[in-house]
């Protein structure tokens, strides 16, 4: 019996040991299939990338890596390595929290430069990098632009000097990488050149240059419109205006005979000539009693001659003369202030010159006419037929009626601003419109479909994965759980076998095989007591129903 009991202990230890690493093997096992279905799970349920940044210089893309990195967001680059990606769902999220980090910078040093100045800084060092700075900054204005996509600003500033009378003028030059498919107008190279001047001291506008990626010159200022061309600008003044009267005209009719059945077209002439004249004209003259007299001069000479010595010379001659032999009378009918002098009074000689100076009427006019001034309008109108449908609900088309016509027309040339002295023509015309065909595109296959495609890769990922989850269940990991649990009934029947023979020792021959070999069976169930209890449990109680049978 003892010989039995330690071969079962010899077993159960030799089976206990198997069962210990066949479990370890199984828990192993598991762990890894658990492991690979939750890889495929991810990979099933792996979010859409998108675009976060794209085109950046290497210094702000390893600033963006390391920012993503704090802040736990998985990114990846596209498979040219020009764009970051990150999950659709935290686009938005990313860009707001770079945005507020200052990234992406675009490569451009601002006034930044200068937080980091060294102690002992020399004054050119500290000339050289506030002049990277300014243009840095300038850089980054210029390229807030929409059609541009990256600026070069370069700046020579002469140093000042207080021993030179005339100072030298500093000069810009701006090189502009324009978006594919943009353009500058000449009004937003003005711009830019006036944005340059006027951030730097006494820059004048005439210093700047801007010159785009393909070499063209674009603030050539010198360039003037020749008398047999227009420049842009005009052109441009011409094409809105005539799309204005073309708008204005459709709007006013679209209402009486329905949308999209009206059209018409403009065509305008435009002076772009500039024209200043100075005129000065003189009214003929007026009447007399309509004259304004400007100056008046008068000059009056009076003179009386006496009479001289008459006679033979001699001392009778040189004597006074006799009285008066008839006296002085007046005549009582004579006006006051008159009075006759006797035959022998003086003679009297006056003289009165006057001269009259009268304003003449004269007009004086400066006219300055500012181009761009309509010379001639001319606008052509189609009008469909009017659509009328019937009691029955049949849709048919007349021609519009003489009163209609007119309507239409008076409409028109209110809305074009008509004026017959300038010579404008309005030409209204009636007639069907034939309908263009309509090209039947071929209806696209639900497999061609992009968001079909899209939706079916999606799907197609998910039972990917669906699939291989049941398979790694039931092939491997079902079976798995099976063998750990079929591996605890050897224990158990090796156990009872232990207990049942422990058990017939104590009944039978428990005084002869008390000794080392007992205490060894003991200690070994007592430790399978502990290690187990419920298997240990088990086996008693199965002992046990067996007996009660």
């Amino acid at each position: 019996m003892a010989a039995d009991v330690a071969t079962n202990e010899t077993t159960f230890i030799e089976m206990n040991k198997s069962v210990l690493g066949n479990k370890l093997l199984l828990v192993v096992g598991i762990a890894a299939v658990v492991a690979v279905m939750a890889v495929f799970w991810l990979w099933s349920q792996q979010p859409d990338y998108r675009i976060l940044y794209s085109n950046f210089t290497d210094k702000d893309g390893g600033a963006i890596v390391a920012s993503l990195e704090k802040m736990n967001i998985p990114y990846k680059f596209s498979e040219s390595g020009a764009a970051i990606l990150v999950p659709a769902a935290q686009v938005n999220e990313a860009r707001l929290k770079l945005a507020a980090e200052g990234l992406p910078k675009g490569g451009n040093i601002g006034f930044e430069v200068l937080e980091n100045q060294k102690f002992g800084v020399s004054q050119f060092v500290e000339q050289v990098n506030f002049q990277r700075a300014l243009e840095g900054e300038l850089e980054r204005s210029v390229q807030s632009i929409g059609a541009v996509e990256v600026a070069r600003i370069h700046l020579a500033i002469p140093k000042q000097s207080v021993f030179v009378r005339d100072q030298e003028k500093p000069t810009a030059s701006v090189l502009l990488n324009l978006r594919a498919g943009r353009s500058l107008d000449q009004q937003q190279v003005g711009a830019i050149v006036h944005l340059v001047a006027s951030s730097v001291p006494d820059l004048p506008a005439s210093n700047v240059t801007v010159v785009d990626q393909n070499g063209n010159l674009l603030s050539d200022t010198t360039k003037k419109s020749t008398n047999n061309g227009l420049d842009a600008a005009q052109l441009k003044y011409i094409d809105d205006l005539q799309q204005s009267i073309v708008k204005r005209v459709e709007s006013i009719i679209s209402p009486i005979v329905g949308d999209k059945n009206v059209h018409a077209e403009a065509s305008a002439e435009i002076d772009f000539s500039s024209i200043e004249q100075a005129a000065e004209s003189f009214k003929p003259n007026q009447t007399p009693d309509a004259v304004t007299i400007r100056s008046q001069q008068t000059n009056e000479a009076t003179s009386s001659s006496a009479s001289g010595a008459t006679g033979v010379p001699g001392a009778l001659s040189n004597q006074p003369p006799a009285n008066a032999t008839a006296p002085i009378t007046s005549d009582p009918n004579a006006p006051a202030g008159t009075a006759t002098a006797s035959a022998n009074s003086s003679p009297v000689n006056s003289q009165k010159n006057v001269t009259t100076n009268y304003e003449v009427d004269k007009t004086v006019r400066y006219l300055q006419q500012p181009m761009g001034g309509v010379k001639r309008l001319s606008v052509a109108v189609v009008v469909n037929n009017i659509q009328v449908t019937d009691k029955s609900g049949k849709v048919t088309y007349r021609p519009l009626s003489d009163a209609e016509k007119k309507q239409i027309n008076d409409l028109a040339m209110q809305a074009m601003g008509f004026n017959k002295e300038r010579g404008d023509s309005l030409t209204v015309v009636n007639s069907p419109f034939i309908g263009q065909p309509v090209e039947v595109l071929p209806d696209i296959p639900m497999w061609k479909n992009p968001e079909v495609i899209e939706y079916g890769k999606d799907a197609l990922r998910f039972v990917v994965g669906m699939v291989v989850l049941f398979m790694l269940y039931s092939k491997l990991l079902k079976p798995m759980f099976t063998k750990l649990i079929q591996f605890t009934p050897p224990v158990k029947e090796l156990a009872q076998d232990s207990v049942v023979s422990l058990s017939g020792s104590q009944g039978n021959e428990g005084k002869r095989l008390a000794g080392p070999v007992y205490e060894q069976n003991l200690e070994a169930v007592k430790q399978l007591a502990k290690d187990n209890p419920r298997m240990v449990a088990n086996v008693v109680t199965s002992w046990a129903n067996g007996n009660e049978k």
